[in-house]
């Protein structure tokens, strides 16, 4: 019997939505290539590269991201997106290259000093203190408490103040992601759902300007998903840059300012969601060459 060389049946991409948010309009007019140049880019990647061995995982020319958009990093397993969050973020080592955020430098700098500057991200894993109650994990996120340094930890009076405003916003953030319930409980008997909700919620204690976040729907029931989306929209619209990393493209088409397209470490295509599914380096990126069925344009 002969080899099937039919083609591979592709499931259509979802359509955008309708009308293009506000913030969107920023990139109206962009032309939808790789390393487009962007009219107010909070994130710059120049040449980033990283390196397992003989494996390139990360080789970004040029990426931009813009500032008060939200920004979809997708690709197949294995493209090197969460590497690139590690690198930029300051969780691994680049092998060379050079970025900035808000046109400061942050090649070689740590975690703690990025999340300092402003940049905050999740993980796809959430990585809550499971032995520590919920508040006591959004506590440990808020950044230059005076109580943490020696000198001024047994001067109480001298951080009291201090420690009522922290556990205030963090009530805060609690009642607005619906956890403030589960205030005193452990943050190891939170479902997955509720987790993710967490690690959003925690990473809003160091009041970033722009947040990496890593497959923030992975493992979240239906029920819990749209609050999440909610959450995620609420956060661009009070002016804060969102990236994400996604696989479900409902998602990445129903709140999407603008998508980047990575493969084999590369980046292969950006542009706005609806011109995505119509990309024929997007197609081979996910499907390899065999997309000559009808309607595959470029």
């Amino acid at each position: 019997m002969p080899a099937d060389t039919s083609p591979m049946p592709r499931k259509p991409l979802p359509p955008p939505p309708a009308v293009p948010t506000a913030v969107g309009g920023r990139l109206a007019g962009l032309r939808p290539e790789p390393g487009v140049h962007k009219p107010d880019p909070l994130l710059v990647m120049d040449d980033v590269t990283r390196a397992f061995g003989g494996l390139a995982a990360v080789r970004v020319d040029h990426l931009e991201v813009q500032r008060g958009t939200i920004t979809a990093l997708i690709g197949p397993n294995g493209a090197g997106k969460t590497t690139l969050f590690n690198v930029i973020s300051g969780f691994d080592r680049a092998g060379g290259g050079r970025w900035s955020f808000d046109g400061q430098p942050l090649a070689g700098r740590p975690a703690h000093k990025v999340a300092r500057r402003g940049l905050v991200r999740t993980f796809q894993l959430t990585r809550t203190l499971a032995r520590l109650s919920v508040l006591e994990n959004m506590l440990l996120a808020a950044t230059g408490q005076r109580g943490e340094r020696v000198v001024t930890a047994l001067l109480r009076p001298m951080w009291r103040g201090q420690e009522r405003e922290i556990v205030g916003r963090a009530d805060e953030l609690l009642e607005r992601f619906r956890l403030a319930r589960l205030r005193d409980d452990y943050a190891g008997t939170l479902s997955g759902g509720q987790r993710k909700l967490l690690e959003l919620a925690r990473a809003l204690m160091a009041r970033p300007v722009m947040v990496l976040l890593d497959e923030p729907m992975a493992g979240v029931n239906p029920a819990l998903t749209q609050s999440l989306l909610g959450h995620i929209t609420q956060l661009r619209d009070e002016g804060l840059t969102v990236c994400f990393v996604e696989h479900d493209m409902d998602v990445v088409m129903g709140i999407s300012d603008w998508v980047a397209v990575m493969a084999d470490g590369r980046l292969v295509a950006e542009g706005p969601p609806y011109t995505i599914g119509r990309n024929t380096a997007v197609v081979d990126a996910y499907l390899g060459k065999r997309h000559d069925e009808p309607g595959a344009t470029a």
